[in-house]
């Protein structure tokens, strides 16, 4: 088809129109793109932020609780410590309140692998069992010399079934010599000692675990004992005590007695009648021979290398725990004849805990109110015989006393300070 000039002319100008409506199209469309895009972002910043509010809600609302809680708490007793772990690191924050009305929460940052936490574990009630325990507390440095200032400490270990009777009478035997010893209770498994929390007993309770008289788990519990106080670097002698037991000397002349002492105190002596050697089995030989078979007193006290010993001892406990049953008594047994078999020369053969078996029978005699005099207790201290001690004889042969009734308490309370100078 032939154009004319002007049709031609209109065409380019309409060619031109529509080029610049499509651009104009164009921009309109990227705008809108970029309005689209924005208001996506104002939305998502939106929920950002909506969100953050809501945590920030939430942690200061559990941090109001937790201190409603020590608040609240603080008026009827003592919050106990708690451990927080901090992510992978070695940091545990403690916190404890006092049980007063202008008490607060106090807090302190512990390293658990620091020096003074390995030396001296600040937490007794842990959850290793006794595999993992004994394992923890067979570890013997290489290195002669303390990395620190050690002072001697004697680890009192009470074993007993409930409540300590006479613990106003240890508190004061305790009272003002905290640096030169430990203590370590082991009851029956759920039991709790009630105690304040300014009592040397605060604490104290170790993990248990069931014990029956006459069975090996008498002895289960005597290593426990050991083991939960070998942690503690700075124990170097423990000695075993019962619920009836009550100290006979101030804490300065006991503590002074065992420490110096070249020998340890563990009753052990050959017995011939049915009660000593009619105990033993032959099926214990030949690690165990009958000439080597002793027998004591459950009390009694020892060093740190011959703690470390029975409790790393699975081999001579194995056949006391597979052949020694009623009416053989592993705890009169097991401790007397291994130190027998191994370390005859640094025993003293005897033990410092009295007792009076004078009425015969399977138990001791037991002492009640009415036997409470400072003529009684005088007797227990110098009873007329001697001993040898450091290889010198003496007259100061018993440190503590057993088997005494809750009832003994008062009096003795009475008289402890002018008869046993505490």
């Amino acid at each position: 088809m032939v154009r004319s000039r002007g049709e031609k002319d209109d065409l380019e100008k309409l060619g031109n129109n529509n080029n610049y409506y499509h651009h104009i199209n164009n921009n309109h469309n990227h705008n809108h793109m970029k309005d689209a895009s924005c208001r996506i972002m104002r939305v998502v910043l939106c929920l950002v932020i909506f969100v953050t509010g809501i945590v920030i809600g939430l942690i200061s609302s559990s941090h109001i609780d937790v201190n409603w809680y020590y608040n609240n708490n603080r008026q009827n007793g003592v919050v106990k410590e708690k451990s927080i772990f901090v992510d992978d690191s070695i940091v545990v924050r403690n916190c404890t309140t006092v049980a007063t009305a202008t008490s607060i929460v106090k807090c302190e940052t512990v390293d658990c692998l620091s020096l003074e936490n390995l030396v001296k574990p600040r937490e007794i009630n842990h959850g290793l069992n006794d595999k993992e325990l004994f394992w923890r507390a067979s570890m013997v440095p290489r290195i002669a010399e303390y990395p620190f200032k050690r002072v001697n400490k004697v680890a009192f270990m009470f074993l007993t079934r409930g409540p300590l009777p006479f613990l106003p009478l240890w508190e004061r035997f305790f009272a003002g010599h905290q640096e030169f010893f430990s203590i370590y209770v082991h009851t029956l498994p759920g039991f709790t000692l009630n105690v304040s929390p300014y009592s040397v007993f605060f604490g104290r309770q170790i993990p248990s675990q069931k014990v029956s008289w006459g069975d090996i788990s008498l002895a289960d519990a005597e290593k426990r004992l050991l083991a939960n106080a070998l942690l503690d670097f700075s124990n170097e002698r423990f000695v075993l005590i019962s619920e009836s037991c009550i100290p006979v000397y101030n804490f300065q002349t006991v503590y002074k007695y065992i420490t110096e002492s070249v020998h340890s105190f563990v009753e052990s002596y050959d017995d011939p009648s049915r009660y000593g050697r009619g105990r033993y089995s032959r099926r214990m030989g030949p690690d165990i021979k009958l000439r080597q078979w002793r027998k004591g007193s459950q009390w009694f006290e020892i060093t740190r290398s011959w703690a470390i010993e029975i409790i790393s001892d699975y081999k001579y406990y194995d056949l006391f725990r597979k052949y020694c049953h009623p009416s053989c008594y592993p705890d009169e047994h097991y401790i007397p004849t291994y130190l027998q078999i191994f370390h005859p020369l640094l025993n003293s053969n005897r033990t410092v805990t009295w007792v009076d078996w004078s009425l015969g029978g399977p138990h001791p005699a037991s002492f009640g109110r009415e036997n409470i005099t400072e003529g009684f207790i005088q007797n227990i201290r110098n009873n007329g015989t001697e001993c040898w001690y450091n290889f010198q004889r003496t007259p100061i042969c018993y440190l503590f006393a057993r088997k005494f009734d809750p009832s003994a308490l008062e009096p003795l309370l009475n008289i402890s300070s002018k008869v046993m100078g505490f």
